[in-house]
């Protein structure tokens, strides 16, 4: 059976800056992923414009995540947005870059830190035994175990967690609806009457031709969607993609959406060339499920930009709650930047352990900001640090981490550590 220092599930945002981060320490490394390329919601959901780096005319997040994205940029000959004006709505500080390209360098830093890599596998248990965890995983092959010092959950639904007994919190509130992401082409936007169009569509609503998630994020108008050709548009509401038969739903649902879409355009005048021009392969999923941790940051914690004792990254977005009927917005106030406790990513009874990026312990309404990308590559790359030091040292209890050799070492790697 092979034996690991850091075992990483998942290699989204969160998974793949932890486990170079991890395996550039030295430790032995092994990351995990379902799909068959890296980058999560930025190249498989192709929520390919992350952010938000900079805060108030500073960087506030860099690093390996960083670093990919800014040479995904230079490769594809873009740009990066001028981040100098900090009243720019937070979209135009988004970095819009090429999702095949970032996966493919992603693949060259990851082959190149020393990790070993599992595409087309997902964890089947975790255990825990003789002090290490019991990790069996899925592939093409069947089932298989390996054990490691320290586990990583970057899974964003908090699957290794729940498998490894980890408490999880309970889901009251309505969670947000999911994305499929899609470009239109074939038309221009500049003919079409947006008011006529939104009276068909209308209509088209009461006859149960279409439905309300259709219509995007405020629920009444094509707009959005016609003027962007889609993209991050339309919403997939009622879902829970926590298991498998929750995103089989998902998928099903939204790709639905997908084609009601097309066919009520495809029919109506100015769209007659209408047609996809590519679509994530995946529905984007905002939400699923946070654990239990040590602390849990609050919207209150959130917006306060509150320095807490163990912070370990900045998070900069503004609260970004999308529901069933719209959207719950909140700009950070001028000169606000949360920050991310380390204890947030430990759940609570369990050692040699840690929970980052989205299912980091939060409440609904921090979490809706602090879920992004640029900050899941932030919380990553200091979970994979924290495991590393430790699984180096035989420290069980991530609390007890040196924070001046964490510093460090996320420094090391051109990450930025809270003041």
């Amino acid at each position: 059976m092979d034996s690991y220092d850091v075992i990483v599930i998942g290699g989204g945002p969160t998974g793949f800056p932890a486990a170079i981060q991890a395996a550039r320490m030295g430790a032995k490394t092994l990351l995990v992923e379902k799909s068959g390329q890296l980058g999560g919601s930025t190249t498989l959901n192709r929520v390919a414009f992350p952010g938000i780096f900079h805060a108030w005319g500073r960087q506030v997040i860099a690093g390996i995540g960083w670093d990919v994205v800014c040479r995904t940029v230079e490769v594809d000959g873009g740009e990066l947005p001028d981040f100098s004006d900090i009243h720019a709505r937070h979209w135009q500080h988004q970095v819009r870059l090429c999702p095949t390209i970032m996966t493919a360098l992603i693949d060259e830093d990851i082959q190149q830190s020393g990790c070993e890599l599992l595409l087309h596998t997902i964890p089947a248990s975790v255990t825990r035994e003789d002090e290490q965890w019991q990790v069996q995983l899925c592939g093409k092959e069947g089932l298989f175990t390996v054990s490691t010092k320290w586990l990583i959950d970057a899974s964003g639904d908090a699957n290794a967690a729940r498998m490894a007994g980890c408490p999880i919190q309970p889901r009251n509130e309505e969670l947000q609806p999911g994305t499929l992401v899609f470009c239109l082409e074939g038309y221009d936007s500049k003919d079409i009457d947006i008011d006529t169009l939104d009276l068909a569509a209308q209509r088209a609503l009461a006859e149960g031709k279409l439905e309300r998630g259709d219509f995007g994020w405020g629920g009444h108008s094509f707009g959005q969607l016609v003027r962007s050709r889609g993209k991050n548009a339309i919403h997939t509401p009622e879902i829970d993609a926590v298991d498998s038969a929750g995103k089989t739903h998902a998928e099903l649902k939204s790709r639905a959406a997908l084609l009601r879409v097309f066919r009520f355009l495809k029919k109506y005048p100015g769209f007659e060339g209408l047609h996809i021009a590519w679509c994530a392969p995946e529905c984007g999923i905002r939400e699923t499920r946070c654990i239990v941790g040590e602390s849990q940051i609050t919207y209150d914690d959130y917006i306060s930009g509150k320095r807490w004792p163990d912070a370990v990254c900045y998070s900069f977005y503004p609260i970004d709650l999308h529901t069933h009927d719209g959207l719950k917005y909140e700009k950070l106030a001028e000169g606000v930047v949360p920050t991310i406790p380390l204890s947030a990513m430990i759940p609570v009874g369990t050692t040699q352990f840690l929970a980052a990026g989205r299912c980091t312990s939060g409440d609904q309404l921090a979490h809706s900001a602090y879920r992004v990308q640029a900050s899941c590559m932030a919380m990553g790359q200091a979970a994979g640090a924290v495991a590393a030091l430790c699984a180096q040292q035989g420290q069980a209890n991530a609390a007890q981490v040196d924070f001046a050799e964490l510093k460090s070492a996320l420094e090391a790697q051109g990450a930025v550590f809270p003041d």
